[in-house]
């Protein structure tokens, strides 16, 4: 199974829109309460989510244009495959027939005829 890892999954984070998250934070002692609000911008997909995906799964973000915006525009799906399907109509496949076979020894010696043309136009 091919997974990305630290540096990549970090490149392809940055690749998508910065979002707007909105923090808060609370601090309580024993005299008082506070509650603090921040924003920043944030990845929009973590290159934590990224590395960690499975086989199947894919996230993206969706193009709008000015007539018609979409609201959610990132998306994490995941392919969902029917073996049972595929292999039904994996028996119903025919071999392609054969209409030529090539001689490799012809293959190999055109090939080394080309090779040798090149290296002459270059003389």
């Amino acid at each position: 199974m091919w997974q990305v890892t630290g540096d990549t999954a970090k490149q392809l984070s940055e690749r998508f829109e910065k979002i707007v998250q909105d923090w808060q934070s609370m601090s309580i002692t024993r005299f008082d309460k506070s509650i603090s609000h921040s924003r920043q911008l944030d990845n929009a997909i973590p290159p934590s989510k990224i590395s960690s995906l499975f086989l199947s799964e894919f996230v993206g973000m969706i193009a709008d244009d000015p007539d018609c915006r979409i609201q959610l525009k990132g998306f994490h799906c995941n392919i969902i495959n029917d073996h049972k399907t595929f292999k039904e109509e994996q028996e119903g496949y025919e071999d392609i027939p054969v209409y030529k076979t090539l001689d490799t020894s012809m293959v190999q010696r055109n090939y080394l005829q080309i090779k040798s043309d090149i290296k002459d136009l270059r003389i």
